[in-house]
């Protein structure tokens, strides 16, 4: 039997919250947090489109209607070091962007023989 190896260490899980049409600087908002990220060489992140939602207007958003498409609830998320994911958030205070955001302390693991710093 092999034996694996186990990394981890404690992290950030930095949520943003969108509509899928929302732009910045002439881009969809989500495009433009993911290529911050990447040009801030922060090890990865994701943007998940919901198929329904609805946020503080309390205004449904469904995929069922083609109208409502743009309207989707869009949320990026990246699982950071702690000072990654402050230096994430103050370039997105810094460039005046209007989002909701969740910040969670998360332990972060990775299996096998993999280095993490």
């Amino acid at each position: 039997m092999e034996t694996s190896t186990v990394s981890e260490m404690q992290g950030t899980n930095l949520r943003f919250f969108m509509q899928a049409n929302a732009r910045h600087k002439g881009k969809p908002l989500y495009e433009w947090l993911l290529e911050i990220a990447r040009k801030e060489k922060l090890a990865g992140g994701s943007a998940f489109r919901a198929i329904a939602g609805f946020g503080r207007h309390g205004v449904l958003h469904e995929e069922a209607f083609f109208e409502l498409a743009g309207d989707l609830p869009v949320r990026v998320e990246f699982v950071l070091r702690d000072e990654e994911a402050e230096r994430l958030l103050d370039i997105v205070r810094a460039a005046d962007v209007a989002l909701v955001y969740m910040h969670s302390p998360v332990t972060i693991g990775v299996l096998g023989d993999h280095n993490m710093t």
